[in-house]
């Protein structure tokens, strides 16, 4: 079915993951087993078929680099699993607006120079597929770059806690393009929100209500650095919240504010690409006797989130494949934590697999050989 023609909005962490992630499985066989993934090969498309063909940064130790040495330049510094080769793609000079904060300010500078022709870069490489890894909090930086995208003709994957594919005005922008989104807000494959939702629907199913509960999380990458600046965390705090809270209300339940806590606490330098997450629940077993959860749970934060960026292009090229427009509301329920609509992550993946068997390639049967006849060979 071709290649996906991907293009990188922010070359951190996450796309350093995701752009390893396509080498490292790029011989794997469509029966293998991959963590992280939902099929090696997703209604037609294998890992290996996703190509990376542009992508933009502001930081001047990285633009101008080909992408496969920008994935390894400071401050990355997620695990390196993969060797890259030479890309023949080059960072280009991307927008700052507010994609900048005050103390991601004192460890990078940014590149000297004008903003790229973001609209024409998409065009000539004839991108498919662009996925925003901005930094929490450049709400209109993210803004902006949507309009480039629309403009080129793109689909788009909101990897960020800024809200496009969740509401309505944008929705609309991208049907009247014929365009489709997926967004907003990257879950992890067993991260931060997806374990809090899953002891949250757990404790619900058992008949135990959630009276307080709160999850605190710590790092040591340009993410939590970034963090540190409180008024960037507004829109962040909101979607981890709603994807927790958003299980309770399902059930007709309530908890009042004061009772959710869920949000980054601070940035540990040491930790690296590594994030920890301490996680509370607060109960009450039969007859009101008290009970709680403390969980701690660690993982790699951007190889965590890498394999589930990897289906969400394949489910986007499906999209543009069959004409699909607007907010791709299956696979954004289970791909990401403020989807246009929210279901339980078990109803989610029924809808995506649902999504990927009516849209995939479909495989041509065999035809049956009559009896009697007998084919000549082929030279």
């Amino acid at each position: 079915m071709g290649k996906i023609r991907v293009a990188i909005i922010g070359v951190g962490n996450c796309a350093s993951a995701l752009i390893q992630g396509v080498e490292y499985y790029k011989n794997t066989k469509d029966t293998d087993f991959v963590p992280g993934v939902m099929h090696v090969n997703l209604g037609g498309y294998h890992i290996r078929d996703t190509e990376f063909v542009a992508a933009f940064d502001i930081d001047k130790n990285k633009v101008g680099k080909d992408l496969s040495e920008a994935i390894f330049t400071h401050p990355n510094n997620t695990t390196k699993f993969s060797n890259v080769p030479h890309m023949k793609v080059k960072v280009e000079r991307g927008m700052t607006h507010d994609g900048l904060g005050k103390y991601l300010s004192q460890i990078i500078q940014k590149a000297p120079g004008s903003t790229s022709d973001v609209v024409g870069i998409l065009k000539e490489a004839k991108t498919d597929v662009v996925i925003n890894f901005l930094p929490v909090g450049s709400e209109e930086a993210t803004k902006w770059y949507v309009e480039q995208v629309l403009e080129a003709g793109c689909a788009f994957i909101n990897c960020i806690p800024v809200f496009i594919a969740s509401e309505k005005y944008w929705q609309r922008r991208f049907e009247r393009k014929n365009l489709p989104i997926i967004g907003d807000d990257i879950k992890s494959q067993v991260g931060a929100t997806i374990l809090h939702r899953t002891l949250t629907n757990l404790y619900l199913d058992r008949g135990m209500p959630v009276d307080r509960t709160y999850q605190l999380n710590t790092g040591g990458n340009t993410d939590f650095l970034n963090m540190m600046e409180r008024e960037r965390l507004h829109s962040k705090k909101i979607s981890k919240t709603n994807a927790v809270t958003s299980q309770i209300k399902a059930r007709g339940l309530d908890i009042d504010a004061d009772n959710v806590h869920v949000g980054p606490s601070d940035f540990v330098p040491w930790q690296k690409d590594n994030k920890l997450c301490f996680l509370r629940i607060e109960s009450r077993h039969f007859g009101d006797v008290p009970t709680y959860i403390d969980c701690r749970l660690s993982v790699e934060d951007s190889p965590n989130s890498a394999g589930v960026v990897i289906d969400a292009i394949r489910c986007c090229k499906l999209a543009l494949d069959n004409g699909l427009s607007g907010a791709l509301r299956a696979p954004s329920s289970y791909f990401m934590k403020t989807p246009p609509r929210q279901h339980t992550d078990t109803d989610a993946k029924r809808l995506t697999e649902a999504f990927i068997k009516k849209y995939g390639k479909k495989q041509e049967k065999p035809r049956k050989r009559k009896k009697g006849k007998t084919q000549s060979k082929r030279r």
